[in-house]
C-alpha cells in the first residue's frame, strides 16, 4: 500500500513539474477589495489618413440638391469582419481617401480630407457646399475603422468598429481572449500613421497600461499575443498521459484501501 502511495507521489510531482506556470491574470497589481478610482485619460480622435473609406451624406432644405450631392459614384468595397450580433461580411460604399488625401465629391470635385477629424471634415465639407446650398446638414463616418488580433488569441481576425471607439481589452474580447499560452506581459502593437510605424509592447499584468495612450486603439492598428516557450503540443499530450496515470494509481489505491 505505501508503496502505491508512494508511486501516486511520483506521479503528482511530474505532473506538476509538467505543468509550467502560466500567468494568465490581467492587472494582476489591482488591491484586493479596494476601489481604485482614476481621472479617464482624454482619448485623441481619430483623425482621417490616406485609403480611409468615408461615407459623407448631405442633407438640405432642397430634395433636388439631396439628390444631386449624394448620388455620387461611391467605391464598393468588402470590409473586415462585421462586430454587430448578425456577424457577416460588411459590403458597403464611400468615398476612398486617396494617396494625395483627397476625396472626389460630386459637383465639387477634389476635397482634400486627410488629417482632419470626422469633425473637422464635417466643417470643411459644409464650408465646400455653402457654395452652392445653404445650411447644408453633413455627416461624415469612418467605414473601414478596423483592428486586427493575431497570434494566441482564439478568433485572430481583423474586426471593423462601427463606433469608432475601442480599447485593447475590447479587442481582445472580439477575438476570444488570449489563450492559455499568450504573453500577457509582452502585448505587440503596430500602428502606422503618418508614413511612420510605430510598435511598442505592452504589459497587460498592470494597471496602468489603461492610463497608456496606446490602451485605446487607431484605425489600422495591428495587435499580435506573442505566444509563450511553453507552447508546445506534444508536451500538451505529455501531460495529458501523465494525468491519465495518476487517476489510474489513485483508483488502483483506494480499490486495494476498500479490500483491505
Amino acid at each position: 500500500m505505501r508503496s502505491l502511495l508512494g508511486i501516486l507521489f511520483i506521479f503528482l510531482l511530474l505532473f506538476s513539474s509538467c505543468s509550467q506556470k502560466r500567468n494568465l491574470v490581467y492587472f494582476k497589481d489591482l488591491p484586493d477589495s479596494i476601489a481604485v478610482q482614476e481621472r479617464l485619460p482624454e482619448i485623441p480622435e481619430p483623425k482621417i489618413q490616406t485609403g480611409d473609406i468615408l461615407r459623407i451624406t448631405v442633407n438640405t432644405l432642397n430634395p433636388e440638391s439631396n439628390t444631386l450631392f449624394n448620388s455620387g459614384t461611391l467605391q464598393t468595397f468588402d470590409g473586415a469582419r462585421n462586430t454587430n450580433p448578425s456577424g457577416g461580411q460588411l459590403n458597403s460604399e464611400g468615398y476612398l481617401v486617396d494617396r494625395s488625401g483627397f476625396i472626389s465629391f460630386p459637383v465639387i470635385g477634389q476635397i482634400k480630407l486627410a488629417g482632419l477629424t470626422r469633425d473637422e471634415a464635417r466643417i470643411e465639407m459644409i464650408k465646400q457646399i455653402n457654395n452652392y446650398v445653404k445650411d447644408p446638414i453633413i455627416n461624415v463616418r469612418f467605414l473601414n475603422f478596423k483592428v486586427t488580433v493575431i497570434g494566441e488569441v482564439s478568433n485572430p481576425s481583423t474586426f471593423t468598429i462601427p463606433n469608432e471607439k475601442v480599447n485593447i481589452l475590447e479587442a481582445l474580447g472580439m477575438a476570444g481572449d488570449m489563450t492559455m499560452y499568450g504573453k500577457r506581459n509582452d502585448l505587440l502593437l503596430i500602428r502606422e500613421e503618418n508614413g511612420l510605424r510605430t510598435t511598442v509592447k505592452l504589459d497587460m499584468g498592470k494597471k496602468d497600461i489603461m492610463n497608456s495612450p496606446y490602451f485605446y486603439l487607431k484605425q489600422n492598428d495591428i495587435l499580435y499575443v506573442e505566444p509563450t516557450k511553453y507552447r508546445d503540443p506534444s508536451g500538451d499530450r505529455t501531460l495529458r498521459i501523465v494525468a491519465a496515470i495518476a487517476t489510474s494509481v489513485t483508483a488502483i489505491s483506494l480499490f486495494i484501501t476498500r479490500a483491505l
